[in-house]
This record gives C-alpha cells, sequence and structure tokens, in this order.
C-alpha cells in the first residue's frame, strides 16, 4: 500500500482543518494550530501530508506572489482574488453562467477535460490601494 493511499491520523485532522476553515492557511499555519494535538508532528510530515491532499484532489494549492502557497479543501468552485501587495486571498463566488461558459470555452480550445474550474484573479486589494494613495 503507498503512503498516499495509508491511513493517516495527522492527515485526516490537516483535511478536517482545511474543511473547517473559510480562509486559506500556510503550511506553517497548519503546524502551529495542530502542533499540540501531535505532538511528533514537524513541518515536513505538513508539507508531505498537504501534497498527497492535493494529488487527492482533496485540497487545492493556491501559489502566492510565486513565493509561497496557501492551501483550502476543495469546495464549490469559486475563484479567487490575490492581492501581488500583501498576498491576501479572497474567495470570490462566480455565478454558473459565467464559469461553465468559461470551462467549455477551455475544454474546446485546448481538448482537455476541465473537472474543476479555476480562476485566480490578480491584483490590488483595497487595502493596499489605500494605503498606496496615503
Amino acid at each position: 500500500m503507498s503512503v498516499q493511499n495509508r491511513k493517516s491520523k495527522q492527515r485526516d485532522r490537516i483535511l478536517e482543518l482545511l474543511r473547517s476553515e473559510r480562509s486559506h492557511l500556510s503550511a506553517v499555519t497548519v503546524f502551529d494550530r495542530l502542533k499540540t494535538d501531535f505532538p511528533s508532528l514537524s513541518l515536513g510530515n505538513v508539507y508531505r501530508n498537504l501534497n498527497i491532499l492535493v494529488e487527492r484532489e482533496e485540497a487545492v494549492r493556491l501559489r502566492i506572489n510565486d513565493v509561497s502557497d496557501v492551501f483550502e479543501a476543495k469546495r464549490e468552485p469559486h475563484a479567487h482574488f490575490i492581492c501581488m501587495t500583501c498576498g491576501a486571498v479572497e474567495d470570490i463566488r462566480i455565478p454558473d453562467e459565467l464559469t461553465v461558459p468559461i470551462a467549455a470555452w477551455a475544454e474546446q480550445n485546448t481538448g482537455a477535460s476541465i473537472r474543476y474550474p479555476k480562476i485566480d484573479l490578480v491584483g490590488i486589494c483595497p487595502r493596499c490601494r489605500a494605503t498606496a494613495g496615503a
């Protein structure tokens, strides 16, 4: 049995934590929140388990500013706004009447089968815009 398929209390708890949060969590945040429950937990274990959850399509990885990653449990399709200044991530619900045609267009033009439409909108959040304008 591969490591991916083996049952893991730590992995189950990481997925539970991701599902209970509406925000996007870094591996360090996951580690900090679970280290008291799992004294032998290491940051390396957290990264390994997060990677397995992403490979299993139970979690989604978002790259922030080409430097760090945050994770969320896979939920209903939605877009993300990512601030290129502070790295804040916000979920944006895009209506089906917009996402369905985009996914269909992508399938037609690439020959791919779109299983989970993912759209990232990158810009500057209102807080950073206000700070820059001050």
